[in-house]
Formats: structure tokens, C-alpha cells, sequence
């Protein structure tokens, strides 16, 4: 093979849009007003991954030229399923202050709201800092095999996940006194970190339930919660290296959980921190 044809080769992989930047495009019908399509690369077992439905309402208003500064929260309410197929997304700036921003965004389809969101936004200052938690002690990215997730969805093709504890389990697994799930994780094919991917992969544990329970049982995130603590200079830092998640359980009862969650770089920064309440039947 020529010389010119491996650097064809080389200029066509790095001008392909990754699967998940086409998950989360969306064009511009009117100021505010968006119109997107799901992906068959990130279809779960009802509807998409919940990871990209949040990254793709965060997207609308990063891609609002009303937007002031940086994302600072995001809450995402799953009202219902979204079917395959083109969506509405309706983003509006309820209020502008001299350093937050506050919005609502709306999912839509064929007129039937399907999901909610209210996002913070703000202009991020110099100030004291400190950060009280601690990156858990894990050995390195590269010494952690990479998990081979069961092809049960579509969407965790997309990732690379090295488990260090609390992988996800069999049909048949044994029941767990703790839910602690820890595992680095990067976007597969590799792709740099920015800020919506940061967003999917606060949703990309499997549901605690079935760590707890050592099986599968129906569930399904209710309304997740997540906080930005870096800005967007140190989370692009982390370029395309996997990155550092656990999440586990406080309560689970009366057919809901709760997860929280922590994402750090690899050099131990907090990257983001997530909440979120899960519906499950067993």
C-alpha cells in the first residue's frame, strides 16, 4: 500500500463524526427550538440510553447563542419513553443573572412531552477551593482488563469499561451486601472528553438493583441530577483517557433506589458528581 493511501486512510478515520456526536446533533429550527433523531448505536432496552437523551437536551443549550458561561447542573426527568425516531427539543432561559443562567428544555414527540429538564449555567471566578473527597485507591487504568459486556443493549458497545469492582453480574449471581460499582471508563472508539460525553457517562452504571440482587430486574432511571465541578478546560484536558467512576446505593424500598455517583480524571480530579432516582420491580 502507498504512503499516500495509509495517509488517506489516517485523514478519513480522523474526519468520521463519532457515533456519538451523531447521537447528540441536533439542527436548528427557530431560536430555542431543535429538532434531533434517536441512534440505533445507543438504543437501550425501552427507548435510548439515558446518558445520551441528557447529553443531547444539554447540548441544545450549549449550542444557544443565549447561553451564558458553563454548565454548572443538569436535571433530567424520563416523563416516558422516546420511540425511535425524530424528537422536538424546546430550550428556554427562564432567567439571567450577572453570573447564573437558569433553563428549561423540554423533549417532545408528535406533541407528547417525554422528558424534562432544568439546566444551571454560569460564569465559573478564581476563588478558594478544595475538594474533601478522595479518588478511591484503584490500580491503573491499563492493569484493569477490559470487561466484555454481554450483548443485552445497544449502547454499552459504545464504552470501554474496565471494572475494579462490582462488575456487572449473571443471571445467576450471587446476592450482594454492598452496590459499589467501580470501573474506568472511556468512549469507544476513543474519543476526547468535553462536556456532554462527560454527561452520558454519569448514566453509565448498570442499575444498582441487580448488584444488590444478583440478577436482572426491570428498572429505569426516574430523574437524574448531575453537577459539573470542573470547568471546561480541565475536563478536555482528560483528552480521550479513560476516566475514573463508582456509583452505589443508599436506600432501596417502595420500588424506587437512589444512586450517587463520582467521576475523577485520571490525575484525581473531580470531574462531576451525579444523583439519581431509579424505578425497579422485584
Amino acid at each position: 500500500m502507498t504512503e499516500t493511501a495509509v495517509t488517506g486512510q489516517k485523514r478519513d478515520a480522523e474526519d468520521a463524526v463519532h457515533p456519538f456526536d451523531e447521537a447528540i446533533a441536533l439542527d436548528v429550527v427557530a431560536e430555542g427550538r431543535y429538532v434531533g433523531r434517536t441512534h440505533a448505536a445507543y438504543a437501550n432496552m425501552v427507548g435510548p440510553f439515558g446518558g445520551v437523551t441528557a447529553a443531547t437536551m444539554l447540548r441544545a443549550v450549549l449550542d444557544d447563542p443565549r447561553r451564558l458561561g458553563e454548565a454548572l447542573s443538569l436535571t433530567v426527568n424520563y416523563a416516558g419513553p422516546v420511540a425511535d425516531g425524530p424528537f422536538d427539543i424546546l430550550a428556554t432561559p427562564v432567567r439571567t443573572n450577572r453570573s447564573t443562567q437558569h433553563w428549561t428544555i423540554t423533549l417532545t414527540q408528535d406533541d407528547v412531552v417525554t422528558t424534562t429538564a432544568t439546566a444551571v449555567f454560569g460564569v465559573r471566578r478564581d476563588t478558594w477551593s478544595s475538594t474533601e473527597v478522595s479518588m478511591p485507591a484503584v490500580p491503573a487504568a491499563d492493569e484493569v482488563p477490559v470487561f466484555k459486556v454481554p450483548a443485552l443493549v445497544a449502547w454499552t458497545r459504545n464504552y470501554e469499561m474496565r471494572y475494579v469492582e462490582g462488575a456487572l453480574p449473571d443471571m445467576d449471581s450471587e446476592p450482594q451486601p454492598d452496590s459499589t460499582t467501580t470501573l474506568w471508563v472511556r468512549d469507544f472508539p476513543a474519543r476526547p472528553l468535553d462536556v456532554p460525553a462527560l454527561t452520558a457517562l454519569c448514566d453509565v452504571f448498570y442499575p444498582r438493583v441487580f448488584r444488590r440482587r444478583g440478577t436482572f430486574v426491570p428498572a429505569g432511571t426516574v430523574s437524574l441530577t448531575t453537577y459539573f465541578h470542573a470547568g471546561v478546560e480541565v475536563v478536555e484536558e482528560q483528552s480521550d483517557q479513560p476516566i475514573l467512576a463508582t456509583a452505589r446505593a443508599a436506600d432501596f424500598g417502595g420500588g424506587y433506589f437512589d444512586q450517587s455517583a463520582r467521576l475523577w480524571s485520571g490525575n484525581g480530579r473531580l470531574l462531576a458528581t451525579s444523583h439519581q432516582l431509579v424505578y425497579f420491580k422485584y
